[in-house]
This record gives C-alpha cells, sequence and structure tokens, in this order.
C-alpha cells in the first residue's frame, strides 16, 4: 500500500549527458542528507553504481556524504548505493536512475527519478510516469535548464 506521504518527481535535466546525471543525483543524495533523511540510490546496473559510489566521494570538495554500497549496508550509514539486482534498502528517499520502475517504490516516503535528453531515457522516464500513474501517483515534473 502506497503511504499518503509517497512523492514522486521527475528531474528532467536539460542535458543528455551521463555525467550531469551522475552529478545531480549527487546533489539531491546531498540534499536530503542535509535534511536528515536516509537515501537509497539505484543506478541502472552494478557497473553505474560503483561509479556513483566512487563520485560520492569525490563529487563536491565542500561535501562530505557518507555512504556504502547497498550489499554492505549497515542501518546507521545515511546512502547507500545500489543497482535493481540488489535487495531493496530502507530509507527516507529513493533516488532512481534505473531504466524501469522499481517495484519497491511505495516502500519510500518520496522517490526522485533523474531523466536526461538521451532518446532512450526519456522513453523508458515516459514508461515509469505512465507506471507511477497506474498506481495512483500524480508524479511532479521539474525542467531543469
Amino acid at each position: 500500500m502506497i503511504s499518503p506521504m509517497s512523492q514522486v518527481t521527475f528531474y528532467i535535466l536539460a542535458q543528455d549527458s551521463v555525467t550531469h546525471r551522475h552529478r545531480f543525483a549527487c546533489r539531491l543524495a546531498e540534499k536530503a542528507y542535509e535534511q536528515g533523511k536516509k537515501v537509497y540510490v539505484v543506478a541502472a546496473d552494478a557497473r553505474e553504481a560503483a561509479l556513483l559510489d566512487d563520485l560520492l566521494w569525490t563529487w563536491n570538495d565542500g561535501a562530505f556524504l557518507p555512504h556504502l554500497p547497498a550489499r554492505d549496508a549497515t542501518d546507521d550509514t545515511p546512502i547507500h548505493v545500489g543497482s535493481p539486482q540488489d535487495r531493496p534498502i530502507p530509507a527516507d528517499v529513493l533516488l532512481t536512475l534505473a531504466p524501469i520502475t522499481p517495484a519497491y517504490f511505495p516502500e519510500y516516503e518520496r522517490v526522485a527519478e533523474i531523466i536526461d535528453q538521451e532518446p532512450t531515457r526519456l522513453q523508458e522516464g515516459r514508461a515509469r510516469f505512465r507506471a507511477y500513474r497506474d498506481a495512483g501517483i500524480e508524479p511532479e515534473t521539474h525542467q531543469l535548464k
């Protein structure tokens, strides 16, 4: 059952760059962390999860974002990074770069989808948008420049 507080937001980037998607994911994770929220970042696959894990250490010289890969999950780590093949990690925010709607999304208070202008990712994003609507959620959309 979806919590009445569940909120899905699509962030549509103006670029078609994986680098921009990854850096924006780090920015959202940082914002949630600063608000005291636990975050689970779901990448498209294990390779992308490893890239995000590395980037979270280096993306912003002035920030420290304590995180672990999903396979090393602990209750006291505020940010975990995984892929669709990993088990879901309990958190407040599900930040997803995955090409499909994670089946466990209703377990999260907030879901953030990051989409860039790459045609396949746009098409996959539209399908996920419809899937959320079919689940009874009206997603928000933010067009970013």
